[in-house]
């Protein structure tokens, strides 16, 4: 990160508004670019890109490579020639109600088939040979053909985890894998083809950021899904047993989010097995991700210092040890291949000196959130907000500052209200102008906060299985006086 002061926006692409049902990377994005440019914008944060499952959490990915075709724009489509216009309908175009992932899974899914058949049937030479260059890169061959397969796979399996299908291919005997990469060769053509689709918009998308002097914020979780390409692909990078269950799982132990801590399930890694390839997945991973970004956030910082392992078959993840992670290795190797590492630490919860002396040595900008500093004990809290981190009012997983704060004691809500100098009804403007005030060197205020939202469009409720993830942006609440007024705060306090 560099040393300029810096204002910035969290928003996943999903929570634009739009009228496909969710908000995608189409007009409406670059609308949601000139809105943050307005308002003195420098940095857009978003959530994990690759694909997910049906409740669609950005922190349980299909991949660690491919972007997700859910979030692709038929208006794009349109512009390309593989799609026929569609009648416009202005008013559906303001809407932001939530999004439905099972309807708009069967949406895109149409929408997108019709695109491949047309591409098939008349593309123009030109278009084809990009998408040739695009599968045979050789940055990508690997990891796209794992996923072509898989999603093939998974499409045929009737979207059955990998490790419910027949064991010859869930055990990837080569005779198997051959004989399924011939009968899918149409679908995993068409897998292919969507990852195509999700670069060219994401490239354009990025494009029309930087012209605007917006820097993009991207986010790599920790873990990977247990029924995704890569531990399919792998297994051997994971901690599983012989019919591909997974032997440990991840999670967190009971904290400020749940008392019997979150049981995530994702299998953890086998970090020896990686260490010993020279954590050659994980370079891979991080040069594809960084190839979408400016900036990338490191979700669950904490998991390369130290992780929290649960039994497999354990319900709750109260029963857990902490075991070492990768540390200072894994990202001496990245380093070394990747160069200079544009990376953020995400180091909330439950940190130990060994976190901190990691992210030290690694000069990584940690995270700062104000809805935790002002229900503190410290007085100085927000006096303390170090130079080199990033600030931000509330995240994806906590509620909005409105929702929060309204949900606070009465004691609690006057020691906040104490602390920033102002009333109750001043407690959200007060603290997105805290953060812009603060030392720190970017200060991210999420979109909710911004437009003044409360708990309805709260985004995620860790550990709660269902309505997550859904929350669009109301068109009507994002104004060029709003922007404005965030502008003149950006320009007052340097950023």
């Amino acid at each position: 990160m560099d040393d300029q002061r810096r204002a910035g926006v969290l928003a996943h692409p999903s929570s634009l508004p739009g009228s496909s049902g969710i908000g995608d990377l189409g007009p409406w994005a670059v609308r949601f670019l000139d809105w943050a440019a307005e308002a003195g914008m420098r940095v857009w944060q978003v959530l994990p890109l690759g694909p997910t499952g049906p409740g669609g959490s950005p922190y349980d990915s299909r991949s660690a490579f491919a972007g997700n075709p859910w979030l692709l724009s038929a208006e794009r489509l349109t512009q390309a020639g593989l799609l026929d216009p569609a009648p416009s309908d202005r008013a559906a175009d303001a809407v932001g109600g939530p999004v439905d992932y099972p309807a708009v899974a069967r949406s895109k899914d149409r929408c997108t088939r019709l695109a491949w058949e047309r591409f098939q049937a008349s593309a123009p030479r030109e278009f084809r040979r990009e998408f040739e260059a695009f599968v045979e890169h050789p940055d990508r061959r690997g990891w796209l053909a794992d996923w072509a397969l898989y999603a093939a796979l998974k499409r045929h399996h009737r979207d059955a985890a990998w490790y419910e299908w027949d064991e010859e291919i869930r055990r990837r005997d080569p005779g198997a894998l051959r004989r399924a990469a011939s009968e899918m060769a149409d679908e995993s053509a068409y897998q292919r083809f969507l990852q195509f689709l999700f670069h060219r918009q994401w490239t354009g998308l990025r494009s029309a950021a930087a012209r605007r002097g917006i820097s993009l914020c991207g986010d790599l979780p920790f873990y990977i899904a247990h029924d995704s390409a890569d531990v399919w692909a792998h297994p051997e990078l994971f901690q599983l047993d012989a019919r591909g269950r997974a032997r440990k799982v991840a999670g967190v132990p009971p904290d400020y989010f749940s008392a019997t801590g979150q049981l995530w399930g994702n299998p953890v890694y086998d970090w020896q097995r990686l260490a010993d390839e020279r954590f050659g997945w994980w370079v891979d991973r991080v040069r594809a991700n960084l190839a979408w970004v400016d900036l990338l956030r490191l979700d669950h910082f904490r998991g390369f210092a130290a992780y929290w392992e649960v039994d497999g078959a354990a319900e709750t993840a109260e029963g857990g040890q902490w075991v070492p992670g990768p540390g200072r290795p894994l990202f001496d190797t990245l380093a070394a291949t990747l160069g200079g590492l544009p990376l953020l630490a995400e180091d909330l919860g439950l940190i130990t000196p060994d976190v901190i002396e990691l992210r030290d040595q690694l000069n990584l900008p940690g995270m700062q959130v104000l809805q935790f500093l002002l229900t503190g004990d410290e007085t100085d809290a927000l006096d303390r907000i170090p130079e080199h981190c990033v600030v931000y009012t509330g995240t994806h997983d906590n509620d909005t500052t409105a929702g929060w704060f309204a949900s606070l004691d009465e004691a609690t809500r006057a020691r906040v209200t104490s602390k920033l100098s102002c009333d109750d009804s001043q407690v959200v403007g007060q603290m997105i102008e805290q953060a812009y005030h603060s030392a720190a060197g970017l200060a991210v205020v999420p979109l909710q906060d911004l437009l003044g939202l409360g708990s309805e469009a709260r985004m995620n409720v860790p550990g709660a299985a269902e309505n997550n993830w859904r929350w669009r942006a109301p068109r009507s609440r994002m104004v060029l006086s709003l922007a404005e007024r965030y502008r003149s705060l950006a320009g007052s306090t340097g950023r």
